[in-house]
């Protein structure tokens, strides 16, 4: 098994099939990815991420009721016409923006086996080169380059990079987690020894979470063909990524981390989805100065309530 794994990183697959059980009943009607944060939904700040990163092709890989996102991401142009008849040059960029952003391509998942599964799914429109993963549940502060740094990692060593975040050792169990070592080529890179999906604390090799963002040799390909269903009955990637870290580089092994300590957004929990709103819209210039006013008045009134 041979790849191409230096060539340059272009694609991007972003997985969102998911029911998004946790916002019901939100989304029994509306894709969890379509959900707002502040005046945006989740799923174009990932978008955003990708093609700032340079990756202008991006297959979204949906299940049913899922159309709302195609269509964020394509033309409106009833209401693109009525803007412009009114002037409204601000409100007409800004539903402009995510037409323009890359070149967007859409696959269904069909049975939801998982997040393996998933990616699996895009092996035709990845045609055997090095990808980008990114999950829609976090966020990426635009101000901490954390996937332009992932790509540039995967392209001087080559094989398979995972995003990396120390976490509280008693929330580990909510994560795959990492066994690193170190490699001698920064603080913030490592070689991945091992990974465990969601492992009990007192297992857990490390305190390093795999958080949402992977750039993936395209020999992960042929493992998730092999994998066995894992935890929750899933076809896990970070079962199939234990594997390429077992291979030599010619077989498309190796697996790197890279060590995050930026900002990142959780929206897949709901108390994470409104501290993400709150924090976006206090740094927002148009927002935050009238909005911190009236919630530290809100605040100040909950504490003497």
């Amino acid at each position: 098994m041979t790849t191409n794994s230096r060539m340059p990183v272009t694609k991007a697959v972003v997985p969102a099939a998911g029911l998004g059980t946790r916002f019901l009943p939100a989304t029994k009607a509306t894709p969890k990815e379509m959900l707002p944060v502040v005046d945006k939904p989740a799923i174009q700040y990932v978008v955003e991420e990708a093609a700032a990163a340079g990756l202008s092709d991006i297959l979204m890989v949906t299940g049913r009721n899922k159309r709302a996102l195609e269509d964020h991401f394509d033309r409106a142009y009833e209401l693109e016409e009525l803007l412009a008849r009114k002037g409204d040059e601000d409100k007409l960029r800004r539903v402009q923006e995510s037409v323009s952003l890359a070149n967007m391509h859409y696959v269904r998942q069909g049975d939801p086996k998982g997040l393996g599964h998933a990616v699996l799914v895009a092996e035709q429109h990845v045609a055997g080169q090095p990808f980008a993963v990114l999950l829609g549940d976090d966020l990426i502060d635009p101000r901490d380059p954390l996937l332009a740094r992932m790509i540039e990692v995967q392209q001087q060593l080559g094989g398979s990079v995972v995003a990396l975040m120390e976490v509280d050792p008693k929330q580990i169990h909510l994560y795959g987690c990492a066994a690193v070592e170190t490699n001698g080529l920064g603080d913030d890179v490592f070689h991945v020894t091992d990974l465990i999906e969601k492992p009990e604390p007192a297992d857990a090799p490390s305190n390093y979470a795999v958080i949402g963002r992977y750039v993936l040799d395209p020999a992960v390909f042929e493992v998730l063909k092999k994998t066995e269903p894992g935890r929750g009955g899933e076809i896990q990637l970070t079962d199939a990524l234990r594997t390429l870290a077992t291979l030599s580089a010619e077989e498309g092994g190796q697996v790197h981390g890279v060590l995050f300590s930026g900002r990142r957004y959780d929206t897949g929990d709901r108390a994470d989805y409104l501290r993400a709103i709150v924090r976006l819209a206090c740094e927002r210039e148009d927002l935050g100065p009238e909005f911190r006013g009236w919630l530290k008045q809100f605040v100040g009134s909950e504490m003497q309530a």
